[in-house]
């Protein structure tokens, strides 16, 4: 897969995520992939991912729009910036617009995504949101423990200060 084939599949990959057709969206992903959800959580297999997108995301979200900018490949690992938009289903919250930037990390196999990861500010999303403090700090603090508990995370505070991982 070259980087202009990686810019097409992201095209793609955002276009399905805005439709709200789960399987469509999960069709990018390799059977066994994984897909970490900055809310959600991570997904396994595309009928779990497809179960996040379509009944999970769509369920909360309106006017969903998703575009990936100055994409990088290097033939394995992918990473693109993204803005992305929608008005909130959610009951307390419905009709309330939200926008936020993303930094998004892809593992590509056989040209299908195998791995997810993404980073975004979703306490700029709860302001916006109009979340309650109490409510923002218990969600933080579950974020906070998905980060710490990831091996990545666990391996590198592990590491001395100075020292950097092998290749």
């Amino acid at each position: 897969m070259t980087g202009e084939d990686f810019a097409q599949l992201l095209s793609e990959f955002t276009h399905s995520a805005e439709s709200g057709d789960g399987a469509r969206f999960a069709s990018h992903f390799t059977e066994d992939a994984v897909y970490y959800d900055y809310i959600y959580g991570p997904h396994q297999g595309r009928a779990d991912i497809a179960h996040m997108m379509q009944e999970l995301f769509h369920r909360d979200a309106a006017d969903y729009r998703w575009e990936m900018f100055d994409p990088v490949f290097d033939g394995v690992k992918g990473y693109a910036w993204s803005l992305s938009s929608f008005t909130s289903k959610i009951p307390q919250f419905k009709g309330r617009p939200v926008v936020i930037d993303g930094m998004s990390r892809f593992i590509v196999r056989g040209g299908l995504i195998a791995e997810y990861r993404e980073s975004v500010n979703g306490g700029v999303a709860m302001a916006q949101l109009g979340v309650a403090p109490d409510r923002m700090t218990k969600v933080f603090t579950r974020w906070t423990g998905w980060l710490r508990e990831r091996p990545e995370t666990v391996e590198y505070l592990a590491r001395p200060k100075g020292s950097r991982k092998a290749g």
